[in-house]
């Protein structure tokens, strides 16, 4: 559990490594890891979907936590950088902070990425489910997935 609690802080803070204070990162990993922790424990648990590894509770609700943060965060009224050009001279801004039209965009990109990946991941699923099947037949799992599959057991008792 740990493991994802520190993985859900990187994935919310990631995206703020650009920035010169690292201890505003810090606001984002402290903001996503109880977060992430309720979607790790309690809803999937509520929920009952099979998340080993918990990629949703980390990855997708971590993400989409610290790219909303990251609009906020870069807001120069709280320290951020606004809208740079990235050429290094101060006071080089590519155009006026405005935090509504950031974040649109920011909703819009966490939009498109779940889109992206929820519809790639639907069609891999259905493409494994044709070719080699998602689920053992009773018989072969009542048999023992190490003999149904591979031809041995794994451990001899």
């Amino acid at each position: 559990m740990s493991c994802s609690r520190h993985a859900g802080a990187h994935f919310a803070h990631r995206p703020m490594r650009w920035r010169p204070l690292e201890a505003v990162a810090m606001i984002l990993g402290f903001v996503v890891s109880p977060v992430c922790l309720f979607f790790v424990s309690t809803v999937k648990n509520a929920l009952g979907y099979d998340d080993a590894l918990d990629v949703f509770g980390v990855h997708c609700i971590g993400g989409i936590i610290g790219a909303l943060g990251t609009g906020i965060l870069v807001n120069p009224a709280l320290g951020g950088v606004g809208i740079t050009d990235y050429t290094n001279i101060t006071g080089n801004n590519a155009g006026t902070y405005d935090l509504v039209t950031q974040m649109i965009a920011q909703g819009k990109a966490v939009g498109a990425t779940l889109l992206w990946s929820g519809i790639g991941s639907a069609i891999l699923y259905k493409l494994v489910d044709i070719v080699v099947g998602l689920r053992p037949t009773v018989e072969e799992e009542r048999e023992g997935l190490d003999i149904s599959d591979h031809g041995e057991r794994a451990y001899n008792m």
